[in-house]
């Protein structure tokens, strides 16, 4: 019989969308994907060519288990040049994507019934995560009036004995939202631990992400190639963690993973030294999908309060549809053929809303736009 967690976890909604999407093609039809957030650009091919150079030269055996120097070097340099942070690369750990990554954090940080504060809505994956780890999940609710800001106050209300961390998500999935400095400022002096998701940090459109370390240095921080660099196929992540850390998670990952692929570490390298132009033209790119997005929604009547500033995700009130987001995200996949991801999906504080991912062509995005324009004249309007 299957253990009562596995049982229990929560689905990851916006997989299921994409696989009755996949279904829907697979017959023949065409469907537009504003469902997950993938980029639809190519690795760069300079990542790629380093990648098959490693290859051909037998770079295809284990490496250490945090990561080969080089790469972590690499990424503490990153830091340096693109925040003003001193990190050693000793703190520097290289898994085979962002979620190990947080994983990792996770089991290294809690015992059983350690608590941590996350936003409501937040990143789908969060709440199992920390459950599989032993910790407990506790929610905070932000608020499109407020810009999906995060509220002191109410993080100051849910702190408790047993709560350990707080994990921050800026540039925001789903809502796009870029923390404010002074927020982050107020989270660090709470002397909590502070577990900060960066992995959409360089897609940003309007002001700047900070990176946690420039607040506090009792934390960890998550960040990896998947979105900025296109390379969610290739796995690669990593964090930063406290000194005295660093050999439990060592331990931790030499028993669950091993080490991470060699020669994609390498591609990591060139990613970080050499991509960079090529980066900045995709990230235009997606700055150019992001203002067509929000011009066909709201063409379509939905109000966005607050634009996204970073990530590649609108997060809308739908709620005139109904409550039930799960059921309306599939009634919008079945008879306009344009799959989005559910509210649900992100916690109860998402519930009535959809996310709209501009991962995507220009050309899709008028399609789909144009596809939602119908379904809502057959239903009667917002």
């Amino acid at each position: 019989m299957p253990s009562k967690l596995s049982q229990e976890i929560a689905p990851f909604f916006v997989m299921d969308v994409l696989e009755r999407a996949k279904e829907i093609e697979a017959r023949g039809n065409s469907v537009i994907h504003f469902e997950v957030g993938e980029p639809d650009l190519p690795t760069p091919k300079i990542i790629c060519d380093e990648a098959i150079e490693s290859l051909r030269g037998g770079d295809t055996k284990y490496t250490p288990s945090l990561g080969i120097p080089e790469l972590r070097e690499a990424i503490s340099e990153d830091y340096r040049r693109n925040y003003g942070v001193d990190i050693s690369s000793t703190r520097v750990v290289i898994t085979m994507g962002s979620s190990p990554a947080l994983f990792l954090t996770m089991a290294s940080l809690l015992d059983p019934g350690d608590e941590v504060i996350i936003t409501d809505p937040h990143y789908a994956c969060y709440p199992q995560i920390i459950n599989i780890a032993g910790g407990v999940t506790k929610r905070v609710r932000i608020y499109e009036e407020e810009g999906f800001q995060i509220d002191i106050n109410r993080i100051k209300k849910a702190i408790s004995t047993n709560t350990k961390a707080i994990l921050i998500n800026s540039p925001s999935n789903p809502t796009g939202a870029v923390l404010e400095p002074q927020i982050m400022t107020e989270i660090s002096d709470l002397g909590l631990y502070v577990i900060s998701d960066e992995i959409y940090h360089g897609l940003v459109y309007e002001g700047k992400a900070r990176t946690i370390y420039e607040f506090s240095d009792k934390a960890f921080m998550i960040n990896g190639f998947s979105k900025l660099y296109s390379m969610t196929g290739w796995r690669l992540g990593y964090f930063i963690a406290p000194e005295d850390f660093i050999r439990p998670i060592q331990k931790l990952q030499q028993n669950l993973f091993i080490s991470p692929n060699p020669f994609v570490q390498r591609a990591g390298i060139t990613a970080l030294n050499s991509a960079k132009t090529k980066v900045k033209e995709m990230v235009q790119i997606f700055g150019k999908r992001r203002m067509r997005m929000i011009e066909g929604l709201r063409e379509l009547g939905f109000e966005i309060y607050s634009e996204p500033k970073g990530a590649f995700y609108v997060f809308v009130n739908a709620k005139r549809f109904g409550d039930n987001s799960y059921d309306l995200a599939f009634n919008i996949l079945e008879k306009a053929q344009v799959a989005v991801t559910p509210g649900i999906d992100f916690g109860y504080g998402g519930e009535g809303y959809l996310r709209f991912s501009y991962a995507t062509s220009m050309e899709s995005i008028d399609e789909g736009i144009k596809r939602l324009k119908a379904y809502i004249s057959n239903k009667g309007g917002i």
